[in-house]
């Protein structure tokens, strides 16, 4: 079966992962209304790079008092994720006002992201 991942790091202050927690859950839960297959929210447990390389906070700029977050969304091809986001898009939920106007408890501007092909599957 070929899929498609949706694949984010980002910084989330300490103070702040009860919410990023609850909008993650919400987030989740849209997104899988809407078909995505799997929704993962992960926090770094072994901070360490052991093969060299860039750790992820490093990648995302960390500052004390943060943790990283890994999240990723699978879908079933590229085209399945479009769709997908744009049913999301019109979800009520991500338009009410109260949802929309929340403070997000990360900075949005050291979040990484991309899309990925996956070319191998065990």
């Amino acid at each position: 079966m070929k899929s498609y991942i949706d694949g984010f790091v980002l910084p989330v202050p300490k103070k702040n992962l009860v919410a990023y927690r609850k909008l993650a859950r919400e987030a989740g839960k849209v997104w899988r209304k809407h078909g995505a297959l799997d929704y993962r929210e992960c926090l770094v447990d072994d901070p360490e790079n052991h093969w060299g390389g860039i750790p992820f906070a490093k990648l995302v700029g960390a500052r004390p008092g943060e943790t990283v977050a890994f999240s990723f969304i699978v879908y079933k091809s590229r085209a399945h994720r479009d769709l997908v986001n744009a049913r999301v898009g019109k979800d009520p939920l991500m338009n009410d006002p109260k949802y929309k106007n929340r403070p997000i408890p990360f900075d949005l501007k050291r979040q990484a992201y991309a899309g990925f092909k996956v070319i191998v599957k065990v």
